[in-house]
C-alpha cells in the first residue's frame, strides 16, 4: 500500500472547510476523500492485482487490517488532547476510515474513481440507507442542502462533531465520554478507533465483496461493476 501514513493525514484545510458547512461535513469529507484517495487505491489495487497476483478476498483483508493499525495509532496520539483535540481526532478518524473503504472497493476490483464512491462510504457508515440517497445528498439536493452557519467556532464544532460522531462510529454517549478523561483518553482512543475502524471495513469487505450489496450491483450499469 502507497505510503499510507503520509496520505491517511487529513489535508491542514479540510477542518476549516468542514467548519464553514457542519451540517454537510460528512459529505464534504467524503467527496474530499474521494479525489484524495481514488487513485492511489486504484493504483494500488491494479498493482496488487497484475504485479503480485493477489486475490480479492486478501487485498480487502490487507487495507481493513492495515487502516485498523493505523486507526489505533491515531487514536492513541490524539488521546492525549483529550476535550482539546476531540474535532481533529474525528476528522483524522473519519478521514483515514474513508480512505479504508476506497482501498477496499479497489482491492474487490471496484473503480476507487467511480463517483458512486463517495455515496457507499456514507452508505456504509449508516449516515444514509442507501447509496443513491447519499448520491442525491453529494450532489447538493436532498435533505443535505448546506445551511448559512453564522456561529461561534464552538458552536461550529460541535456542530462538525455530532456529525462526524456518527460518521465514524462513535455515537453513544460513553463512547465520547471516554476520549475526555485524561490519560485514560489515550489507551480509550486506540482500542476505541481500532474497533470502529474494523467494524466499518467488514461492513465494506462484506458490501464490495457481494454478500451484502447484490442488489445493488443487480442495479448498475454492466461498465460500473468490478472486473
Amino acid at each position: 500500500m502507497s505510503d499510507p501514513d503520509e496520505s491517511a493525514r487529513p489535508p491542514a484545510s479540510l477542518l476549516e472547510r468542514l467548519r464553514a458547512d457542519p451540517v454537510r461535513a460528512p459529505e464534504h469529507l467524503a467527496l474530499a476523500a474521494a479525489d484524495q484517495f481514488g487513485p492511489p487505491a486504484a493504483a494500488w489495487a491494479h498493482r496488487q492485482r497484475n504485479v503480485f497476483g493477489k486475490h480479492p478476498v486478501e487485498l480487502g483483508e490487507m487495507a481493513r487490517k492495515r487502516h485498523a493499525n493505523l486507526a489505533s495509532a491515531e487514536g492513541a496520539a490524539a488521546g492525549v488532547g483529550g476535550l482539546v483535540t476531540l474535532v481533529p481526532d474525528l476528522v483524522a478518524l473519519a478521514w483515514l476510515q474513508s480512505r479504508m473503504v476506497f482501498f477496499i472497493a479497489g482491492g474487490y476490483g471496484w473503480d476507487p474513481r467511480d463517483p458512486m464512491r463517495p455515496a457507499e462510504l456514507l452508505a456504509l457508515t449508516g449516515l444514509y440507507a442507501d447509496p443513491a440517497g447519499a448520491r442525491v445528498a453529494l450532489d447538493g439536493a436532498g435533505a443535505s442542502v448546506a445551511e448559512h452557519w453564522v456561529g461561534s467556532k464552538l458552536q461550529r464544532d460541535e456542530a462538525v462533531a455530532s456529525k462526524l460522531l456518527k460518521m465514524v462510529g462513535k455515537s453513544g454517549a460513553k463512547k465520547v465520554a471516554g476520549k475526555l478523561i485524561p490519560g485514560f483518553a489515550i489507551a480509550f482512543s486506540a482500542v476505541s478507533n481500532r474497533r470502529d475502524t474494523n467494524a466499518l471495513g467488514k461492513r465494506a469487505t462484506g458490501f464490495y465483496g457481494g454478500t451484502v450489496a447484490p442488489m445493488y450491483r443487480d442495479a448498475m450499469p454492466q461498465s460500473q461493476l468490478p472486473r
